[in-house]
């Protein structure tokens, strides 16, 4: 079964939920039927999918078995409500939703969505009767699995019961891990399971309309996606307030609400506390607020209690991703604040490595003030002209080379991409962008003033994106640096909302469609798209599994190229020296082996699909994770020359203490050996060059 794309998933349950949060009453079931708009919106989707999409799909009974499955997972992602017995009554549908999109005929979507509805009441019902009666053996040799991605759908209804009395006790169960009282345990997960209930009941015909069509989006690329009138207009009001909050962007999956990013800059980021692929299962106001349950609500509902006045203190119940699905969660505390421009701005500092001083650029995104700009002021923050500033500031202070630490930098504005990399090459072309139609435009850099030509590293890793990719490729393509850390993200597309009102007569607002349009190409001719951008040279952490970035993503488009465009080739270097060096320093660097055990623990653990129903056993494993991750941590601090921590929550205690908070410089691993690497670049350069290639 294809994985269901997370990110656009998560994007539509935002919306759902924010629909929950605005209804009051439920839907009757016999309203949810499509009408005239529903069907005219259909036909108006598809014409523009087919004819302005940059990948063209045909839409035949091929692709209509990949909308069937993926209307089914974006229903029930963990094949938790439909049994076989349904899927096989639905299958008559399989290869008739490409004639139900191209004809408006959308009653399948909504037969199947209905009986999914019917599905869920019947097994709430049947978990608040398990509730009630309180009859579980804790000693009982079984097991639960939570992850159901791609598990067979459940025989028949007994099998589906079983599978939900398991649910129910490892519900308990993780309550009871977390020190709760069992009269405490009963009422918050009646309130959950009623929550998912209530949730399901709340969706129109227009949620379930804007469920379906995603299903076909998504079947063609994962960056497509519709969103209904009143889905936009919370899109447009959820944009607006993102960043007044704790700065972090939280998706959906399953009944969880997760932490996709943490914005830079922002309170979550400042404190350190909170981390992508952690959980939020409770969230309380203020410093003695009662801590709510929140397993099972809406996305938005979510969101809506994390948000908040600046300077307030909001509290969350988090299972932290490092402790896998069988750790404890714990409780932290943020302070809201509004993100502001200048916190996510470039910033340098220098370090010593050596015997050499090292300029390093932290550059969070590529941002550009566009409302300034548009306002008319000539001062407008841009990143460009901040790395113009750091890059003459570092030049005065004589560093012995730069370092433009591009780390968990997701992107921004494409100008930003091309106008920095002109910093640092005399001109010439940046990227290309080929279109739905086949034409090729090529960016270029044509301001002569290259502000730095001294030796360069771009360091990158797994979640550098987009405009990041772009810079890091034209980089590497030129010679005019290095390229160090792990490979890209891959997200190498471009996208544009569509006003889908434009195709009516009478300009009606029907919602919008977020289209893919074109991708992008480097110079040398390869695009960015899926492959991302390798490193000149890899850092030793553990092996990409295929199970992150755009590769990841059911139907990502592939890696493809088209011609080069010329351009200037400004230096080179012994690569194979460079990458023997490195590997003999960090095989036994007691950063790089921390890491190493850290990445492997993580990778262990999002491997796992069950967890034990034996309280003793669950104890006994939590345990051995916290005593696993604690002398991994003991180990570093003692190869650092410090204390060995008797709990991993002293070293937080520590931090807020006033100290420093990064004591065992994890942070400063990456950095350190990419200035490592550039100072055996330094000592091999000979004379550069220009030429034409």
């Amino acid at each position: 079964m294809q994985r269901v794309n997370r990110w656009i998933l998560s994007l539509l349950l935002l919306f759902l939920g924010s629909a929950a949060l605005a209804m009051v009453k439920e839907v009757p079931l016999e309203s949810l039927k499509p009408d005239k708009r529903l069907r005219q919106t259909a036909l108006i989707v598809n014409g523009v999918l087919q004819k302005y999409h940059y990948r063209k799909v045909k839409l035949d009974d091929a692709l209509s078995s990949r909308i069937f499955d993926k209307y089914l997972d974006s229903c029930d992602p963990n094949r938790s409500f439909f049994t076989q017995k349904e899927i096989d009554r639905l299958e008559k549908y399989r290869y008739k939703l490409d004639e139900a999109i191209a004809t408006g005929w959308l009653e399948p979507a909504f037969e199947i969505f209905r009986l999914f509805r019917r599905q869920v009441d019947r097994q709430v019902a049947w978990a608040l009767e398990l509730l009630e009666k309180n009859q579980f053996d804790f000693t009982r040799k079984e097991r639960y699995r939570f992850d159901r991605e791609d598990a067979p759908w459940a025989k028949d209804e007994a099998a589906l019961k079983d599978l939900w009395r398991k649910r129910v006790k490892n519900d308990i169960l993780n309550l009871r891990l977390a020190g709760k009282a069992e009269k405490e345990i009963r009422k918050t997960l009646r309130k959950r399971y009623e929550t998912l209930r209530r949730r399901v009941h709340q969706f129109d015909a227009d949620d379930v309309f804007q469920t379906f069509i995603n299903a076909y989006t998504l079947s063609i690329e994962p960056h497509t996606a519709y969103m209904s009138p009143a889905r936009s207009e919370n899109f447009d009001i959820s944009m607006r307030l993102s960043l007044q909050g704790i700065g972090a962007v939280l998706s959906s999956k399953d009944e969880y609400t997760e932490v996709e990013k943490i914005v830079p800059g922002g309170p979550a980021d400042k404190s350190g506390q909170l981390k992508p692929g952690d959980r939020i299962i409770g969230v309380a106001q203020g410093r003695t607020g009662k801590m709510e349950d929140v397993v099972g609500w809406p996305l938005q509902d979510v969101v809506e209690k994390i948000r908040g006045p600046k300077g307030t203190v909001v509290r969350l119940n988090v299972l932290p991703k490092s402790a896998g699905a069988q750790g404890a969660a714990r409780e932290i505390a943020i302070v809201r604040d509004r993100i502001k421009l200048e916190d996510q701005a470039a910033k340098s500092e220098i370090i010593e490595v050596d015997g050499k001083r090292f300029g390093i650029i932290e550059l969070p995104a590529f941002y550009r003030d566009f409302q300034a700009q548009a306002a008319g002021r000539k001062d407008f923050r841009s990143t460009t002209r901040d790395v113009r500033k750091l890059l003459r500031k570092l030049k005065k202070q004589k560093v012995a080379g730069v370092i433009m630490d591009l780390r968990d930098n997701g992107g921004g504005s494409l100008t930003e991409a091309i106008e920095l990399t002109g910093l640092f090459i005399p001109h010439g072309p940046v990227v290309q962008v080929k279109d739905s139609q086949g034409r090729v435009e090529v960016e270029r850099d044509t301001d002569p003033d290259e502000v730095y030509s001294g030796p360069l590293a771009v360091l990158v890793n797994r979640n550098s994106a987009s405009a990041s990719e772009i810079f890091a490729a034209a980089i590497q393509d030129y010679g005019r640096g290095l390229i160090i850390g792990e490979p890209t993200f891959g997200k190498g597309t471009v996208q544009t909302l569509v006003d889908l009102g434009q195709f009516t007569r009478d300009k009606e607002d029907i919602g919008r469609l977020r289209l893919t349009i074109a991708q992008f190409f480097r110079v040398q001719g390869g695009s960015t798209q899926n492959k991302g951008v390798v490193p000149d040279v890899v850092f030793p952490v553990v092996a990409d599994d295929g199970k992150h970035g755009e590769r990841a993503l059911d139907n990502a488009l592939p890696w493809t190229h088209i011609h080069a465009v010329e351009h200037l080739r400004l230096g080179g270097a012994n690569l194979a020296l460079l990458r023997t060096r490195h590997l003999q320093r960090t095989k036994l660097d007691p950063g790089f082996a921390y890491l190493r055990e850290e990445r492997e623990a993580l990778r262990e653990m999002e491997h796992e699909k069950t967890v034990s129903l034996v309280e003793k056993e669950r104890r006994k494993e939590w345990q051995a994770r916290e005593k696993r991750a604690l002398e991994r941590r003991n180990r570093l601090r003692l190869a650092r020359g410090l204390k060995p921590l008797e709990k991993l929550e002293d070293e937080e205690e520590e931090a807020h203490g006033g100290k420093e908070e990064d004591p065992e410089g994890i942070g400063r691993i990456w950095q350190e050996e990419a200035a490592r690497i550039l100072a055996d670049y330094i000592r091999q350069q000979g004379p550069v060059t220009a030429q034409a290639e």
